[in-house]
C-alpha cells in the first residue's frame, strides 16, 4: 500500500524540474516554503471540518489532500516518505507517554 507514497514522491521530485506555469506542484515550489505551509494549514482545517461532519468519503478526500501537501513539504526539504515511515517504525510499540518522554526539549 505504501508504494503509492513512493510513486508520488518520485513525481514530486520530477516536478521540481518543471516550469511553474505547467505544474501545480512546481508552482508551489516556486512560491516557496510559506506557500506550501499555508496550503498544509488550509488542508488541515478542511480535514478537521470533514472529521467534524462525519462524512467518511469527505474525510478520506480531505486527508488525501493533507497528505499530498505534506509530501510536497517533505520533497521541498529533501525528505521522503521513507523518513517519516522510519520515524513511525521507531515509535511502534512505544506508548504515547513513553515516546513523548524521549523527545528532546526544544
Amino acid at each position: 500500500m505504501s508504494d503509492v507514497l513512493f510513486q508520488l514522491a518520485q513525481v514530486l521530485e520530477q516536478r521540481k524540474q518543471e516550469p511553474a506555469d505547467k505544474s501545480y506542484v512546481a508552482s508551489l515550489y516556486a512560491k516557496g516554503i510559506d506557500s506550501i505551509l499555508k496550503k498544509i494549514g488550509e488542508e488541515a482545517a478542511e480535514t478537521i471540518i470533514a472529521g467534524k461532519g462525519g462524512d467518511k468519503q469527505q474525510i478520506i478526500y480531505e486527508t488525501a489532500d493533507l497528505w499530498f501537501h505534506c509530501m510536497v513539504l517533505l520533497a521541498s526539504q529533501g525528505l521522503s516518505p521513507e523518513d517519516v515511515l522510519n520515524e513511525l517504525q521507531r515509535r511502534f510499540g512505544l506508548s504515547g507517554l513513553e515516546e513523548k518522554s524521549q523527545r528532546k526539549v526544544n
